[in-house]
């Protein structure tokens, strides 16, 4: 029977909230349908809120997670209403990452799963990562299930959000990774622009490499070790963001290096085939044209549907394979013991 079912993602880079209402086939989970989509763009109170988390006391914390549950669950209200939406199955949420520590054995995740659930009524799947961390994984990334079985027809699919990570077959395995910090470090210059984003890497398009800054960013230990491994927001605060400030450059010239930086990781990690490119990295013109100068992988831009919302979609499908008690993580991805199934389900209006 037919499962339909509305995924939430909120990313790193914090554009907003992404709503996906999904229908999947179950006995081809490659024959999905995004029937409505949207972006819920974040009040700058909220913006500020989020980005900030790590920084707030235990209390405070406790409330922003039970808020933005609140949050999430009348945001999916809203949806349903607007789109008059009659069936849903299951809310599949990510969560917005607020601390990420794998090799000190833990993650968090805000946004209240049993919060989301009393809102709207609908069983609720939340919290995805900490099992994995539980079970000596990195708890990310967590996307490449969904790319094995939704997206099995290209070689590589890449992901360029806040972080860019990476999926493929190997030996009969699925392999996925992070690659570098993307979005991320290039919204935090084009902020200091008054702009959200840079528009196609216009900006970056008009500065300069900054040769030695570039071949310090591309020495960074993390880039020697081996996977499974992953990124957070600290990573950037502590490694990037200082190594790039010591050199003063204006923000033209520093975008241009870090693009340079973010288009030479990914296309090491690529050999020849074909690659799908999505999230809000793919509408980068000029870190595609400069990907595409660095490698011989073939580099496919799908619909805009895709590019924006292929996370919430596969965050719906981990929830979808949860329910059921089937495997979402695989080990070979994030270094856990075994493949497992993981997230929590809130279902408080199904006794």
């Amino acid at each position: 029977m037919q499962q339909y079912i509305i995924g939430l993602m909120s990313g790193t880079s914090l554009d907003g909230l992404d709503i996906a209402y999904v229908k999947f086939q179950p006995d081809d989970l490659s024959q999905f349908e995004i029937i409505h989509a949207e972006t819920v763009p974040y009040s700058k109170e909220y913006y500020d809120l989020l980005k900030n988390a790590f920084k707030i006391n235990a209390d405070d914390f406790s409330k922003l997670d039970a808020d933005y549950g609140q949050f999430l669950g009348n945001e999916v209200n809203k949806f349903i209403q607007k789109y008059k939406i009659s069936k849903v199955d299951l809310i599949a949420s990510h969560g917005q990452t607020v601390f990420h520590r794998p090799e000190q054995g833990y993650t968090t995740q805000i946004g209240s799963g049993a919060h989301i659930n009393a809102i709207t009524k609908i069983k609720t799947v939340c919290d995805f990562r900490t099992q994995d961390v539980a079970l000596g994984g990195q708890g990310a990334p967590l996307v490449p299930i969904g790319d094995r079985l939704l997206f099995s027809q290209y070689d590589y699919c890449l992901n360029i959000g806040g972080f860019a990570n990476i999926s493929y077959e190997k030996d009969g395995k699925r392999i996925a990774y992070d690659i570098c910090p993307t979005n991320i470090v290039l919204n935090h210059y084009t902020n200091k622009l008054g702009k959200a984003y840079d528009d196609g890497g216009k900006i970056a398009q008009s500065g300069q490499v900054f040769d030695k800054l570039l071949q310090e960013l591309n020495q960074l230990d993390f880039y020697k070790d081996q996977q499974p491994k992953s990124l957070g927001w600290e990573f950037v605060v502590e490694s990037i963001i200082p190594l790039i400030d010591k050199y003063q450059l204006d923000i033209p010239n520093i975008l241009a290096t870090y693009v340079e930086h973010m288009a030479t990781q990914i296309m090491q990690k690529t050999q020849g085939g074909n690659m799908l490119v999505t999230g809000g990295g793919a509408f980068n013109q000029y870190l595609i044209s400069r990907m595409r100068a660095l490698g011989n992988t073939k580099i496919v831009i799908p619909d805009k549907t895709i590019i924006d919302y292929k996370e919430a979609l596969i965050f719906a499908l981990l929830g979808y394979l949860k329910n059921l008690g089937q495997i979402n993580i695989l080990s070979s991805v994030t270094g856990s013991k075994f493949d497992h199934s993981s997230g929590v389900i809130f279902d408080a209006y199904n006794l």
